[in-house]
């Protein structure tokens, strides 16, 4: 029996927004790609990949050392945009896309101290719109800086601003990892899932050009989920997985349109980002929590399904090709993982491939790029039917956590010591 969850009345509005990026073919200007579905953009000229790699696996252009953090590359215009931590400092550092030519580098103080991992670096992507990145750091200071130059144009620290830094149901007032939701640029916004316990500021919105808040909403404990934002049927919806609730927001003045329960109190977390496809939601996490596909509708969602079965991921966001979804069901810290592809209107396992590991993956066309967290890049057919393998290659000997980045065919990808730029084009 379908659920429909709704939020209290308000008036109808239909708004157009403009958002901040040029997403051309060929930028990963934030998390999860240019439109944050792991998808690479598909205008012309799309991403053209190698269906065969050499015996000793594609080569790798340059690479770097790197300090701490699990924070993404993000590319745009030829620049690359690294943001890892280096003793007590936390740099955000801008690279040559093709060379990795050091164009500038700017520090800031780091404060994080992790509580359960020794990694103490940053955790969110940087977000590239316009000429102005957006940054995240663990502690939850929100910076923007000058793309060309590297100057700092303002900064905000969420934590300061947000939080009352009391213990919540026993869990680090920081969260146990340190903050981790990427920003989301939309419009003239940048929108943080802050999760701050005072003045209803779970979520809040700041002027892009000037960091001042524009609104504020919800009551919301933060997630390791990042925001996305979708215009179903007319209607542009921010929606949000958090600690425990998945919200859609108007993303215009932050008021509700819909929410439902999701996630537990306790050692869990929601970190895979929400799907949204043919005016279909699926969110997924693991912790015996499992997945929920529901149809957004302009004020509720109906729920169609809840399931711990179908797929659960303790941080691998799905991507989807002509409604099917691929995704890791598993934790990286239990049994080996599976890769799966599911038909979520038809709440089935189409098939699944025993023991691939916990991954990361990205979409490009009909392939898909799948990273596994040893070190493993995997070129698979996202073909409905059944696994196909197309190659494999080991490109790093140690555990790789942070997402990675396809731009022009190159692949981007760390490790706690190094990042690679990987040369995956088609020759």
């Amino acid at each position: 029996m379908s659920n429909a969850f709704q939020s209290p009345s308000f008036p109808s509005f239909i708004f157009l927004i403009v958002a901040a990026f040029d997403a051309r073919a060929g930028d990963w200007p934030q998390i999860m790609g240019p439109n944050r579905n792991g998808t690479a953009a598909v205008e012309k000229p799309a991403e053209q990949l190698a269906d065969t790699w050499p015996t000793g696996g594609p080569k790798t252009l340059w690479q770097r050392d790197v300090g701490s953090g699990f924070a993404g590359v993000s590319v745009s215009k030829g620049t690359a945009v690294l943001f890892h931590r280096v003793g007590e400092q936390t740099l955000v550092e801008a690279l040559d896309a093709r060379s990795g030519k050091p164009l500038w580098k700017m520090p800031f103080p780091a404060s994080y101290s992790p509580a359960f991992i020794e990694d103490d670096g940053p955790r969110a992507a940087p977000v590239i719109a316009g000429d102005h990145i957006y940054t995240y750091d663990a502690s939850g200071h929100l910076r923007c800086l000058d793309l060309v130059l590297g100057k700092v144009l303002w900064k905000r620290d969420t934590y300061e601003d947000f939080n009352s830094k009391k213990d919540f149901h026993g869990e680090p007032p920081q969260g146990y990892f340190g903050f981790a939701s990427s920003p989301l640029v939309e419009g003239n916004k940048v929108i943080v899932n802050v999760g701050g316990d005072t003045q209803d500021s779970g979520i809040v919105a700041f002027a892009a050009d000037t960091g001042e808040t524009v609104w504020k909403a919800t009551s919301e404990r933060a997630s390791y989920s990042s925001p996305l934002a979708v215009t179903v049927e007319g209607v542009r919806h921010l929606i949000v997985v958090t600690r425990l609730n998945v919200v859609s927001l108007d993303p215009a003045n932050g008021k509700q349109r819909f929410r439902f329960p999701f996630g537990r109190v306790g050692p869990t977390v929601n970190a895979a980002n929400p799907v949204v496809f043919d005016g279909h939601l699926f969110v997924t996490s693991s912790y015996g929590i499992g997945s929920v596909l529901a149809k957004i509708e302009p004020d509720r969602a109906e729920e169609l399904w809840r399931d711990p079965d179908i797929l659960a991921s303790q941080y691998t966001t799905c991507v989807e090709k002509d409604g099917y979804l691929f995704g890791i069901d598993g934790r990286q810290d239990g049994p080996a993982a599976e890769l799966r592809c599911i038909d979520p209107k038809a709440r089935k396992v189409v098939w699944k491939q025993p023991s691939f590991g916990y991954a990361t993956l990205i979409r490009a066309g009909d392939r898909l790029l799948i990273l596994t967290t040893e070190g493993t890049l995997v070129l698979v057919a996202a073909n409905a039917t059944k696994y196909r393998e197309l190659a494999r290659a080991q490109i790093f000997e140690s555990t790789v956590r942070a997402l990675p980045s396809l731009a022009d065919g190159l692949l981007y990808v760390r490790d706690s010591k190094l990042l690679k730029c990987v040369d995956l084009r088609a020759k």
